[in-house]
Order: C-alpha cells, then sequence, then structure tokens
C-alpha cells in the first residue's frame, strides 16, 4: 500500500495539471490502485472531467473545509474511470474567505484527510492555479507533490517561485514535504525552445524530472469534454500511453511496480 498523498500543484494555468490528476488516477486504477482525487480547485474542471456534473453535487470539498460535514458524506466513492472523488464547485470560493478568517485555517484538509488516508493506497489532490489558502491547504496535507510544466520560458520562472513556497513550507508547516517529480506536459519535441528547457530542467532537477512527458495529443484534449479519462475515452491514444507510462514510473519509484501489469 502507498499511503501517500500528492499534490499535483503549478500556479501557472494551462499546464496540463488537472488533465494529469484526473488520468493519472485512472491509470493507477487500472493498475489495481485504490484511488481518491480531491478537486481543490474552485473551477472543478477535475470534477467535470471525471464524469460528475458539478453543478449537481450534494455535498463538495467547501463542506468539509468548512466544517459543516464528515468528508466521507461528501465523497463520491466511485466515478465511471473507478476512482473515489471529493468533488468542488464554485462554491469553494466561499471556503477559501472563510478559511483566511480561522486559526490554523492552513490545516483543515490534513484534519479531514487524516480520518481516511488510510482507506486508498493514494490520495490525488488537483491544486489551483495560483499559491492562495486552498494550494497552502495542499501543500500543509501532502506528502510530496508533482509539478506538471510545459516547457517554455515563463514556465521556468513560475518553478522558481513554487519551489520557494514548498521550501517555506517544508521550514514552517510540513517537513515531510518533497517534491516528488516534475512532469514535461505539452511537450512538442519539434520545438527547439522546449528541447532545450527540457535539457535546463534536467540539468537542473536530475532524476525529479520523470523520464515519461505527456505529448500534445489530440485525443487527450477532447477527452475533458466527454468527461471522461483519457483511458476511457481512447486507450489506444498517445496521450493514453504516456500516463500508462506515468503511472509506472511513479510506482517504480514506490518499488510497487508487480501490480501494473494489469495495465498492459
Amino acid at each position: 500500500m502507498l499511503n501517500k498523498i500528492m499534490a499535483f500543484a503549478n500556479q501557472k494555468g494551462g499546464v496540463g495539471k488537472t488533465t494529469s490528476c484526473v488520468n493519472l488516477a485512472a491509470a493507477l486504477v487500472a493498475a489495481q490502485y485504490k484511488v481518491l482525487l480531491v478537486d481543490l480547485d474552485p473551477q472543478g474542471n477535475a470534477t467535470m472531467g471525471s464524469g460528475i456534473d458539478k453543478t449537481r453535487l450534494a455535498a463538495s470539498i467547501n463542506n468539509v473545509l468548512q466544517e459543516e460535514i464528515n468528508i466521507e458524506e461528501a465523497i463520491i466513492a466511485k466515478t465511471p474511470a473507478g476512482y473515489a472523488l471529493l468533488g468542488s464547485n464554485a462554491d469553494l470560493t466561499a471556503a477559501e474567505v472563510a478559511l483566511l478568517r480561522r486559526p490554523q485555517q492552513e490545516k483543515n484538509l490534513k484534519k479531514a484527510l487524516t480520518s481516511i488516508r488510510n482507506h486508498y493506497d493514494l490520495i490525488v489532490i488537483d491544486c489551483p492555479p495560483s499559491l492562495n489558502m486552498l494550494t497552502l491547504n495542499a501543500l500543509v496535507a501532502a506528502n510530496s507533490v508533482i509539478i506538471p510544466m510545459q516547457c517554455e520560458y515563463y514556465a521556468l520562472e513560475g518553478l522558481s517561485a513554487l519551489i520557494g513556497t514548498i521550501e517555506q513550507i517544508q521550514r514552517n508547516l510540513n517537513p515531510e514535504l518533497a517534491i516528488e517529480g516534475i512532469v514535461r506536459t505539452m511537450y512538442d519535441p519539434r520545438n527547439r525552445l522546449a528541447t532545450e528547457i527540457s535539457a535546463q530542467l534536467i540539468a537542473h532537477f536530475g532524476n525529479k524530472v520523470y523520464q515519461t512527458v505527456i505529448p500534445r495529443n489530440v485525443r487527450l484534449a477532447e477527452a475533458p469534454s466527454h468527461g471522461m479519462p483519457i483511458l476511457l475515452y481512447d486507450r489506444g491514444s498517445r496521450g493514453a500511453e504516456a500516463y500508462t507510462a506515468l503511472a509506472r514510473e511513479i510506482l517504480k519509484q514506490h518499488n510497487k511496480l508487480p501490480l501494473l501489469e494489469a495495465v498492459e
């Protein structure tokens, strides 16, 4: 059992963060692991991309963070892809405002997840595209951070800011927090800048950069509009192959590879 909480974080939007959360969760379930996906973004894209209508949630992460209900009451036990989901919608904005007025507000998500974390092999948190109170809650609750990023100039600047934030949280709030890895998304090897920045990442971060790269892929881009992870929408696509390979690489880091025979 992995028994890990991984936050997917990047304050820059449009880098494939939600896509990575949804598709990694699906790939891990296909490999026989029990996964909970926590949508911590008020946009609710991970919820919709999991095939759940965010406008019809009976309860959401907002209710959990405001301590209105127990976390078990808000979890959807099984999405079409097989993982559990703690969904989100625009109501989550209210929780962020409320948290700013409470003592130790950065620990609410950690408190909620503590009671159920042993029910899952892995809890994946999709953070909003900003370094706000919601992201802080995720990083305090998590054991590790996966950073999805495009290989472009501005992404490097954002990466420096995020790493600085992670180091501050390590020192002051969560000494267990570590960078699990950096995953290159929407990658086009024909783009010279992309290959140059990719090389810089590897030179600086070494084996923290996953060998697997997520390509630009039409089918991968289409899948969220159908409310499906790519493994359900088009299992034979390059995008599905990439996220299966990423799941394999992550599990190999934790000596959990044998169960991935189920993904073949």
